[in-house]
């Protein structure tokens, strides 16, 4: 994930997530993570995160992962 992009040092980052820097630098050398993380992550850096499923057939915007609704894209 690039933090720079957005203008983020990791420090800043941690700053914002209430965490050390190298919890930041750690997050960034895993290949997964909780879905909770990353929209944690997106959201400090001011996005939002979506998840939408592809089908032939159509899209789904995942809300969560309990409920399932039309995804309006």
């Amino acid at each position: 994930m690039s933090y720079g992009a957005r203008g983020l040092s990791q420090k800043a980052l941690a700053e914002v997530l209430h965490v050390e820097q190298p919890a930041i630098a750690k997050l960034e050398r895993r290949a997964d993570m909780y879905i909770s993380s990353l929209r944690a992550h997106i959201e400090a850096m001011g996005g939002e995160l979506d998840i939408i499923a592809r089908f032939p057939e159509g899209a789904v915007k995942i809300q969560n992962f309990t409920a399932l609704a039309s995804a309006e894209i």
